[in-house]
C-alpha cells in the first residue's frame, strides 16, 4: 500500500511538471504573437500616416504649381494691357512689387506674388560706383560698414576678369588658401546662391536669420540694368539709394499704390531737387524678367508647399524659365 501511494505521488508530480511547461510555452507563444500583432499595427499606422502626409504634400505642390501658372497668366495679361488709360474694376493687372494675391480651388488654396527683377540690386551689372547700393543695404540690415565694404568689393572681384583685388576684396589667392580651396569665378553670377562662395557672405546674410530677410530677397542675377525700377523695388532697396530719405520713399510707395510712376518726370516731381542725385539710380520702366513665388495649401492643412520660379517673357505669349526651385520659401496670403 505504501509503495502504491508513493508511485501515485511521483506520477502526479511528473504530470504537473509537464502541464507547467506547456503553460509556459503557451504564454510565450501568446507574448510573441502579441508583439507581432502590435508591430504590424504600428507599421500599418505608420504607413497610413505616411500615405496621408505624402498625399497632402503632393496636393499642396500641385496647388503651388497652380499659383505659378496663375502668376504667368497675370504677367502676360499685364504686358498685353500696358498703357491703357481706363481700367475697369476687376480687370486690374497684378502689381509687380511682391504684393501677395490668393486664389482658391476645389482641393485648397494658393497664394502668389510677382516681382519684377529690375526692382532688385543687379549683381551682374554692379560697378564700383553703384556698389554703394549694396553697401547701404547691408548697413541697413545691421552689418558693420567694414563688413559691407568686404562683401561689395569681393562681389566685384569675383565677377571681374582679372586677379587684382580691390581694397577690401578677394581673388583666387584668398580662396585657394581656404580649407576647401577653389578659384574666383572671374565671370558673371549664375544664381544668387553663388554668393555663398564670396568672401564675407554668410548663410544668415544671404537667407536671413528667421527674423529679418536676407540678401536673396533684394538682389538679382537676371537684370542687366544698372538702375532700380521704382515700381517694383522693395522699400529696403529704395532706402539704399544715396540721398533717399524715409519721407521720399513713403511718397514713392504711395504714388505707385495708385497710378504708378510712369515717367522720369513723375519721379522728378516726387523727389524735387534731390532728383539730380537720386535719379541716376532709378528708372520707372518694367523689364521682361519676373519672379513668381507661390504657396499651395489644403484648407484643412496648416503647412503649405512653396515654389519659386523666375521667367523671361519673350513675346506676347512666349516665355522661358531661367530658375525653378521646388520646394522653396512659402508666401503668406
Amino acid at each position: 500500500m505504501k509503495r502504491g501511494r508513493r508511485a501515485t505521488f511521483r506520477s502526479g508530480t511528473i504530470l504537473g511538471s509537464k502541464d507547467g511547461i506547456a503553460l509556459l510555452m503557451v504564454l510565450w507563444a501568446l507574448t510573441i504573437l502579441s508583439v507581432i500583432v502590435l508591430s504590424f499595427s504600428m507599421m500599418a499606422r505608420t504607413e497610413t500616416h505616411s500615405a496621408a502626409t505624402f498625399k497632402a504634400v503632393v496636393t499642396n505642390r500641385f496647388l503651388a504649381e497652380a499659383g505659378i501658372e496663375r502668376g504667368i497668366v497675370e504677367i502676360l495679361y499685364r504686358n498685353a494691357n500696358k498703357g491703357q488709360a481706363v481700367v475697369f474694376e476687376g480687370r486690374e493687372s497684378v502689381r509687380i512689387d511682391g504684393t501677395p494675391y490668393t486664389g482658391t480651388m476645389e482641393k485648397g488654396q494658393f497664394a502668389f506674388r510677382v516681382t519684377d527683377e529690375s526692382g532688385k540690386i543687379p549683381l551682374n551689372a554692379l560697378t564700383d560706383t553703384s556698389a554703394v547700393l549694396l553697401k547701404n543695404l547691408l548697413t541697413q540690415m545691421g552689418y558693420q560698414p567694414e563688413d559691407a565694404d568686404t562683401v561689395a568689393d569681393s562681389i566685384l572681384d569675383w565677377r571681374d576678369q582679372d586677379e587684382l583685388h580691390r581694397l577690401h576684396g578677394a581673388e583666387s589667392d584668398y580662396y585657394m588658401s581656404l580649407p576647401n580651396p577653389y578659384k574666383a569665378k572671374n565671370g558673371p553670377f549664375d544664381a544668387v546662391e553663388e554668393l555663398l562662395l564670396v568672401k564675407g557672405v554668410t548663410p544668415a546674410m544671404l537667407y536671413g536669420d528667421g527674423k529679418t530677410k536676407g540678401l536673396i530677397d533684394y538682389v538679382t542675377v537676371y537684370s542687366k540694368r544698372n538702375s532700380i525700377n521704382v515700381n517694383a523695388a522693395p522699400k529696403e532697396v529704395l532706402m539704399a539709394v544715396p540721398g533717399m530719405t524715409p519721407e521720399k520713399v513713403d511718397y514713392m510707395l504711395a504714388q505707385r499704390e495708385g497710378a504708378g510712376i510712369q515717367k522720369s518726370q513723375d519721379m522728378a516731381a516726387l523727389l524735387g531737387e534731390s532728383f539730380r542725385l537720386i535719379g541716376s539710380y532709378l528708372t520707372s520702366s518694367d523689364s521682361n524678367t519676373f519672379a513668381i513665388d507661390a504657396t499651395g495649401k489644403t484648407v484643412e492643412g496648416q503647412k503649405g508647399y512653396g515654389i519659386k520660379a523666375i521667367l523671361v517673357v519673350e513675346d506676347a505669349a512666349k516665355y522661358r524659365y531661367v530658375y525653378y526651385k521646388s520646394p522653396a520659401q512659402q508666401v503668406g496670403p
